[in-house]
């Protein structure tokens, strides 16, 4: 020990830059298991300080720790972008892929965001290329809708969408614009071409779940306003089932694209 080193209690004083409330909050995850729980990381800011002081020491099981409170859904849904800079700046190749399928929520071009700077620029045009990519390839569920007619197989098992029923065809308008193929020899109900054009539209800048349950919850109002006694009565229950549907095939798209990053 260097003799001009200070001394409290028989004990050498280490000087760190960070201060007692952040040292409090990482030496809590230093404690054992068995004798407290690890602290609760609600702030994103704070998540993001402890993971930062975990590296510099080479805390590596706290790290672990906080990666998983920072990559949580509840903490992806709210701050996607600064969870990818975070990944990108600790190399960490799934979080990043995992934070870029979030930000598939966010428009094309987003709002600065605070952690923006500890990403490079390939970085962050990787990202948009991905967006794009994204929101280009589920363009081709509104070319081909074999996929509806695969779930259902007959008009019967889904006479809203061709405004047929039992009793003949209902007061709501069917399509005249020839932009989706002819489903069972009839033309599509025009409240429903409606809800794919805007959709579709939509999906281009943010192709993720969260767009398409917005536009069903859209057209469940503007279908019950109309009042058509055969569509209004069914719309919210079916409509919900196609948004099951309309899922599963944008994500089983998506799962296909690749984000073009390599540490």
């Amino acid at each position: 020990m260097s003799t001009g080193a200070e001394v409290k209690d028989g004990l050498p004083v280490i000087f760190v830059s960070e201060d007692s409330e952040m040292l409090d909050l990482l030496l809590r995850f230093c404690y054992p298991c068995t004798l407290a729980e690890d602290p609760t990381l609600e702030d994103f800011r704070d998540a993001v300080n402890v993971f930062e002081v975990a590296k510099k020491y080479c805390l590596d099981a706290v790290e672990r720790t906080i990666c998983k409170s920072l990559f949580s859904p509840k903490m992806l849904e709210t701050n996607s972008l600064r969870c990818f800079a975070i990944a990108c700046r600790a190399r960490m190749q799934n979080e990043c892929a995992l934070a870029a399928k979030y930000t598939l929520r966010e428009p094309l071009v987003p709002m600065c965001f605070e952690e923006i700077e500890l990403i490079t620029s390939r970085e962050f045009l990787s990202l948009l290329a991905y967006h794009k990519q994204c929101g280009n390839a589920v363009q081709a569920l509104a070319v081909d809708v074999s996929w509806v007619t695969a779930a259902y197989s007959q008009w019967t098992s889904a006479p809203w969408l061709v405004g047929r029923y039992a009793d003949g065809y209902c007061g709501c308008a069917r399509s005249v614009s020839g932009r989706y193929p002819v489903i069972y020899r009839e033309a599509v109900a025009q409240w429903w071409e409606t809800f794919m054009d805007f959709t579709f539209v939509e999906l281009r800048d943010k192709p993720c779940p969260e767009t398409i349950r917005k536009n069903v919850e859209r057209t469940i109002q503007i279908v019950r306003q109309r009042n058509c006694r055969h569509c209004s009565p069914v719309v919210p229950g079916v409509m919900r089932d196609f948004t099951n549907l309309f899922i599963r095939q944008i994500e089983a798209i998506i799962a296909e694209v690749r984000l073009d990053m390599k540490f």
